[in-house]
């Protein structure tokens, strides 16, 4: 996948945004977000999501790794469920700030959502990955991808699941498809 050449210039942009907002409403407590961009696109270095047109972000919070996925995959429209008042503005400003036209925020819970498909759904950390797949009933079919985050003990809610696991250190990228 190509890296657009605003790239770095929107990482920039957005580091700024999230220190001012970190100030006042503690976001997160990260000092340098170069460890989680390179977090959230890493798995555009092992997976082809060349092609989707419709992704969800579950759980956005600050909007890693979604917010991140979008500038590169401009050509999706991206949701982003966040349903935390404050994380759910910072992403509104960020959409905003960086003129990222390709994102949708939702400030509710991805459940009491109105039902629409994705191709993709994406998830950092969210919930263990049964619960999560319950809570995007609805949103998906049999071609949807699902791409989650996760740490290094996820080996056990995979059970029943046909995954692949992309390992890197402390991270497993976890893909399923055909979850109908």
């Amino acid at each position: 996948m190509k890296i657009p050449s605003d790239f770095s210039q929107k990482v920039d942009q957005f580091s700024e945004i999230l220190a001012k907002f970190n100030r006042v409403h503690s976001l997160t407590n990260y000092k340098s977000i170069t460890e989680q961009v390179n977090d959230s696109i890493k798995p555009l270095k092992l997976i082809d999501l060349s092609g989707i047109r419709t992704a969800i972000d579950v759980g956005s919070g600050a909007g890693f790794p979604a917010v991140f996925l979008a500038m590169i995959l401009k050509e999706c429209e991206w949701h982003l469920f966040e349903p935390n008042v404050k994380k759910s503005s910072f992403l509104s400003f960020v959409k905003a700030s960086l003129d990222l036209e390709n994102l949708v925020v939702h400030s509710q819970k991805i459940e009491l959502s109105k039902k629409f498909h994705a191709e993709l759904i994406t998830s950092r950390a969210l919930m263990k990955t049964p619960e999560l797949i319950k809570i995007c009933y609805g949103f998906y079919d049999e071609k949807t991808k699902f791409l989650f985050y996760k740490g290094s003990s996820v080996a056990d809610e995979l059970d029943g699941f046909d995954a692949k696991i992309y390992n890197d250190k402390n991270r497993n990228y976890i893909l399923m498809e055909k979850i109908c």
